[in-house]
């Protein structure tokens, strides 16, 4: 009994949040400042899920050729200055995950 009660909570509080900010976003006239700035939300939010998992595969800095995940997304962040092309950028960056894995000898984790 107590899972479905922390489920049901967990569930009427995550949509109580996103209504809120929906409800609110439609009652008040924002700063063009703030919504300038509301734009970086999201490459921010992506950046910091997605660094740590280049960055640190291990759990620790590895900045070396050997990172494969690293290479990757350097492929994938040139794709997509380059091409500005979201179905590009998965492709290429995947392609070459898969390419220099198995280079390196093994699947990438």
């Amino acid at each position: 009994m107590t899972i479905w009660l922390i489920l049901i909570l967990g569930g009427v509080l995550t949509y109580g949040i996103r209504l809120s900010f929906i409800y609110l976003f439609g009652r008040f006239v924002l700063p063009e400042t703030l919504k300038r700035a509301l734009r970086f939300v999201p490459p921010a939010v992506l950046s910091a899920i997605i660094a740590p998992a280049l960055i640190m595969p291990e759990g620790t800095a590895d900045l070396h050729w050997s990172n494969v995940r690293l290479l990757a997304g350097i492929v994938a962040m040139f794709t997509a200055w380059r091409t500005k092309n979201m179905l590009w950028t998965i492709a290429l960056g995947m392609g070459a995950l898969l390419l220099l894995s198995a280079i390196a000898g093994g699947v990438p984790n």
